[in-house]
C-alpha cells in the first residue's frame, strides 16, 4: 500500500504488506454490551514498564542497542503462551498514516508512533494485549477491556508479566522498585486507566470539579489520546498518577472506587438532565443527528462531538441500545488516520473534512430515527 506525501517506510515487502492489511483492514472491535457500566466506561487499560538489567533507556541507547533490544524482547515475548500466535510490526515498516491508525486504536502510543530505529510492537490475536517495546522503556506492556474490569485485567497482564521475568532480566531495585527512564514510574511502574464517556457533566459544568477532587486522591484526567489530547467527544482517561510507595493491589483498590463514584456521578447527572427540562437535552440529540445525516463537510472533532450526543441519546432511550456499538466504532472510524486509511491517501485536512461527512450521511442514512417521548417531562 502506498500512501500520497508519504516516505515509504524500509524493511518492507510482500509479506509485511499483507500482516500489516491483515490487522489494519478489520473494523475496530466493538464491544459486546456484557457490563452496567460499559455505557460510561468504554474501555479499561493497564500498562507495565520494564526495563532490562545492564542495558541502557531507550532515549540514551546506540542504533546497535536498540536493535539488539528489540530482538531480544520480540523473541521472549512470542514465545510467551498470552501472546501465541501475535502479529509483530516494526515501526521501520509503517507509513505514518498507519502509525496513527494504531494510535487511534490505542494499540501504540503517539511517543512509540514517533520512535527511531529499533522500535516496534507485538499484538495479540484478539488485539486486546500489546507490548511496545523500545518505547520510553524498554517493554510496555498492556492490556484493555471493554467496561470497568480492573480485576480480570490484572490477572491478565500479571500473567504476561510473570513469563516475561523468566526469560527477561528486569531492572529492579530493592528500594525503588522497578526502574523506568521516567522517575514518576518507579515502583510498580503500573499504570490503570479507564477511557469514560461523560456528556451529561460536561453539559451540566461539573467536569471541572471532578478534575480537581480526582487530582487530589493522586489520580489524573485526560483526553481521548492521553497526555497532551483534548477531550473531544466527551472522552476522558482518569488514571493514577503515582506508582512508587504503594502496591499494585492499592493503586488498583483505590481507582476502581474513584471510578465507580464517577459512573453514579454520570449516571445522577443524566437524570437530572431528563427531570430538569428533558426538551432542551432532546433538542441537543436531534441537532447532532440531522447534522451527522446531511452535512457535507465535518471535522473529527465536530464529528466526535456530534457522535458523543448521540451516543448520549442511546443511553437516554432516544436510540436503542444496540446501536451503541457501532457508534463507538464510529468514533474510531472518524478519526484523521483512519479517514487516510479507508482513501489509501495522506489527504489534507479539507478533504478529509468532506469524506468523514460523506462516510457518516451513509451511516446516519439508515440509522434509527430518534424516538422522543416527551410524555411526562418538562
Amino acid at each position: 500500500m502506498k500512501f500520497a506525501n508519504s516516505k515509504n517506510p524500509s524493511e518492507r515487502n510482500a509479506k509485511t504488506d499483507a500482516k500489516i492489511a491483515a490487522l489494519l483492514d478489520k473494523p475496530p472491535e466493538a464491544p459486546v454490551a456484557a457490563h452496567g457500566d460499559q455505557s460510561i466506561v468504554l474501555v479499561t487499560r493497564i500498562r507495565l514498564a520494564r526495563n532490562l538489567a545492564e542495558n541502557p533507556f531507550p532515549g540514551w541507547a546506540k542504533e546497535a542497542q536498540r536493535g539488539a533490544i528489540l530482538a531480544k524482547c520480540e523473541d521472549a515475548v512470542s514465545r510467551i503462551p498470552q501472546m501465541k500466535r501475535s502479529t509483530t510490526l516494526k515501526m521501520t515498516e509503517l507509513t505514518e498514516v498507519e502509525r496513527d491508525v494504531l494510535v487511534e486504536r490505542h494499540i501504540i502510543s503517539r511517543e512509540l508512533s514517533a520512535s527511531k530505529q529499533g522500535s516496534g510492537v507485538i499484538i495479540s490475536r484478539d488485539l486486546g494485549s500489546a507490548v511496545m517495546i523500545n518505547e520510553e522503556d524498554h517493554l510496555r506492556i498492556a492490556v484493555l477491556k471493554p467496561g470497568l474490569q480492573l480485576k480480570r485485567l490484572w490477572s491478565a497482564i500479571s500473567a504476561i508479566d510473570d513469563a516475561l521475568e523468566d526469560t527477561l532480566d528486569y531492572a529492579f531495585n530493592a528500594k525503588l522498585g522497578y526502574l523506568t527512564a521516567c522517575p514518576t514510574n518507579l515502583g510498580t511502574a503500573l499504570r490503570a486507566s479507564s477511557m469514560m464517556h461523560l456528556p451529561a457533566m460536561v453539559i451540566t459544568g461539573q467536569m471541572e470539579k471532578v478534575v480537581r477532587a480526582v487530582n487530589q486522591l493522586g489520580l489524573v484526567v485526560r483526553g481521548l489520546h492521553g497526555e497532551g489530547s483534548d477531550a473531544s467527544g466527551s472522552i476522558f482517561q482518569i488514571s493514577n498518577q503515582t506508582t512508587l510507595g504503594e502496591s499494585e493491589a492499592s493503586i488498583l483498590k483505590r481507582l476502581s472506587g474513584v471510578l465507580e463514584t464517577i459512573v453514579d456521578q454520570e449516571v445522577n447527572a443524566r437524570e437530572r438532565l431528563l427531570d430538569g427540562d428533558a426538551r432542551k437535552l432532546y433538542d441537543k440529540i436531534g441537532r447532532a443527528y440531522g447534522l451527522l445525516k446531511n452535512s457535507y463537510v465535518l471535522s473529527s472533532t465536530e464529528a466526535l462531538n456530534l457522535l458523543s450526543l448521540v451516543r448520549l441519546g442511546a443511553g437516554v432511550g432516544v436510540f436503542p441500545e444496540n446501536s451503541r456499538p457501532r457508534i463507538d466504532q464510529l468514533f474510531t472510524l472518524c478519526q484523521a488516520g483512519h479517514i487516510q486509511y479507508a482513501e489509501k491517501t495522506a489527504k489534507a485536512a479539507p478533504e478529509r473534512d468532506t469524506f468523514r461527512a460523506t462516510m457518516l450521511r451513509a451511516e446516519f442514512e439508515n440509522f434509527t430515527r430518534p424516538d422522543f417521548n416527551l410524555s411526562g417531562k418538562n
